[in-house]
């Protein structure tokens, strides 16, 4: 009788340590699967960001377009034109005097959404060539004639004018009154935009 309650105490205390070894195993395996969700969710964390950038593009082609041509240089000449023609007796001398304002700038009025570009923080306005913008400039009205003999047509007067128009572009459309404009350009420009794009910058180019 002995023998068995031995065997039975025995049997007890190894189950109550297998029951125990089990226990621990399971909490064991709980720790790690734990362990191992933590690391997964830490590397696959999502991150999110709001993008509060506003495409100022459409804006600012609009703003341009609007203006249409854009004067940035006007210059005041008078020219005096004179055309002799040969007679058999005598000459014959026609001498008239020109004034016009030639008024240099650029049209904007084709611009498109193509000729502006945000890189980064800055804007990039690609802007037309400075040029004349109206080749019709001769003051027609002041136009008079200081010396005349003999007669002369329409034809010839109208060649003059275009002699004294030729005249005048040369003189006023110079390399240097150009630049002009174009840097008077790029300073009106970059003033009124840089308003519209802040905090970003305006880049003019040509």
């Amino acid at each position: 009788m002995a023998k068995v309650i031995r065997f039975i105490e025995r049997l007890n205390n190894g189950t109550h340590k297998f029951a125990i070894t089990m226990v621990c195993f399971a909490v064991i395996v709980v720790l790690v699967c734990a362990a191992w969700l933590w690391h997964t969710a830490k590397n696959d964390e999502l991150h999110f960001f709001v993008d509060d950038t506003i495409d100022c593009t459409p804006t600012v082609v609009d703003q341009l377009k609007s203006i249409g041509e854009w004067e940035f240089l006007a210059i005041n000449d008078e020219e005096i034109i004179d055309t002799v023609r040969t007679g058999f007796f005598s000459d014959d001398e026609l001498v008239r005097i020109y004034y016009g304002t030639l008024r240099i700038g650029i049209d904007l009025s084709s611009l498109n959404e193509e000729s502006v570009k945000v890189v980064k923080d800055t804007v990039f306005v690609t802007a037309p060539v400075v040029k004349l913008l109206d080749y019709n400039f001769i003051d027609e009205a002041r136009t008079r004639s200081f010396f005349e003999t003999g007669k002369w047509s329409n034809a010839d007067r109208k060649a003059l004018y275009e002699r004294a128009r030729s005249v005048m572009m040369t003189r006023c459309l110079s390399d240097e009154n150009m630049k002009i404009a174009q840097e008077n350009a790029k300073e009106q420009m970059m003033r009124m935009l840089q308003p519209i794009v802040e905090p970003k910058k305006v880049k003019i180019i040509f």
